[in-house]
């Protein structure tokens, strides 16, 4: 009893600016290619089941091409794979805000698949002696215990969320930590497999209880999806395949249609912009893979403003064509402690600290609230900083 899990696949996400020759976002078109791959890697596994576990779409309401392309998708399944079984359930991204709105994945029930989009529900399949408990992730769902039917060999468990203590910083949020899964409340001895969906990356959280990962970088954030893969040694995006029977476990792998390159950190501590630049040039050219068509980042740590104001944004135009799109991210120097004649460290102060400690010892108009005037003095001292930024040459300058 063969099943395959697969989670997070956020068709319709769209990122940067590029554009097809179509006219389509660029990686949403990279997002499809992608999925197609990971759909036909499936198919030629003819497995007995099929689980998803949320997050089909991107947002609520999707673009008319992203629904075509999961309708392709499933309907090949259903064409090409009739004996197997297709479990899906919502996700946050998938589900409305109101009840008043319908979710998208009500559709794909004309196809033949097994949707749960608004409440949790018992899926069963007698002749396979299977039952799968389906639960999504939308608002003012009542969760139902997290406890498999009597009289099925094959029990699954089949959900979006979040395990308690398994998402990183870069994927937790304190709006959704409310809702988050205790793992006690999964009763994992009591099921054959758990598939869950909402963490991007692959990774097992009880026996037989695993986050399958996404089948692409379609977080806001894939340096952090990068950093979990490369903590955990786990090799990229794909999707599980998992032998009820057997107990038999293998995750397959999903080329991403797009290469991401995060580049070696530079501290320019000490440099100045040619000498910056020339870390820049050696950082672009020693890229494993190059950079050419690829989605780069490239860390610039303890950099001044001043320094990063007079780089050659010439060149940084030209690294910027030749990637699909790159992110120099550029960090200011972290005042520094020194010392006072009394032997104490105390903190360097910053200009933050200057102006409001400028304004603490002003003497005062009768009326005027200090404190006032020092959050007046900080907020526009930031809208300074922010204006100064703006002013930076960019990439179409």
């Amino acid at each position: 009893m063969r099943l395959v899990h697969l989670a997070d696949l956020h068709l319709g996400f769209r990122q940067y600016q590029r554009l097809t020759e179509t006219g389509v976002n660029q990686r949403e078109a990279d997002v499809e290619g992608t999925i197609q791959r990971a759909a036909e890697q499936i198919t030629a596994l003819a497995p007995d089941v099929i689980v998803i576990g949320g997050d089909v779409f991107h947002t609520v309401r999707p673009s008319n091409p992203a629904i075509l392309h999961a309708f392709r998708v499933l309907l090949e399944w259903r064409t090409q794979l009739p004996a197997t079984k297709i479990v899906m359930v919502a996700g946050n991204h998938d589900a409305p805000r109101t009840s008043e709105t319908g979710c998208i994945l009500g559709l794909f029930r004309e196809i033949g698949v097994h949707v749960a989009d608004t409440a949790a529900e018992y899926f069963t399949f007698p002749e396979q002696s299977l039952a799968v408990l389906a639960v999504p992730d939308v608002p003012g769902i009542v969760r139902p215990p997290l406890v498999p039917p009597e009289g099925f060999r094959h029990r699954v468990l089949l959900m979006h969320g979040e395990v308690e203590g398994m998402l990183p910083a870069h994927m937790a949020s304190p709006e959704r930590a409310a809702i988050e899964i205790p793992v006690d409340d999964l009763h994992v001895s009591e099921w054959s497999y758990i598939a869950l969906g909402h963490y991007h990356v692959y990774r097992e959280v009880a026996p037989r209880t695993y986050y399958s990962g996404s089948l692409d970088y379609t977080s806001s954030n894939p340096w952090g999806e990068l950093q979990e893969e490369r903590e955990h040694r786990v090799p990229g995006k794909g999707f599980i395949e998992h032998d009820l029977e057997t107990g038999a476990h293998q995750f397959h792998p999903v080329m991403p249609a797009r290469a991401l390159r995060d580049l070696v950190p530079i501290d320019a501590t000490g440099m100045g912009a040619a000498d910056l630049d020339a870390a820049i040039r050696a950082r672009v050219d020693s890229a494993p893979g190059g950079i050419d068509q690829c989605v780069v980042r490239l860390t610039v740590h303890n950099a001044p403003r001043h320094i990063v104001r007079e780089l050659d944004h010439t060149a940084l135009r030209e690294y910027r064509k030749r990637a699909m799109h790159l992110q120099l991210d550029t960090h200011r120097p972290t005042p520094i402690a020194h010392r006072v004649s009394g032997g104490a460290a105390v903190r360097r102060a910053t200009l933050a600290d200057v102006v409001a400690d400028r304004l603490r010892e002003r003497v005062l108009t009768t009326g005027i609230e200090r404190e006032a005037l020092v959050a007046l003095g900080l907020e526009y001292l930031a809208r300074a900083e922010q204006a100064a930024m703006a002013a930076l040459p960019t990439p179409d300058a």
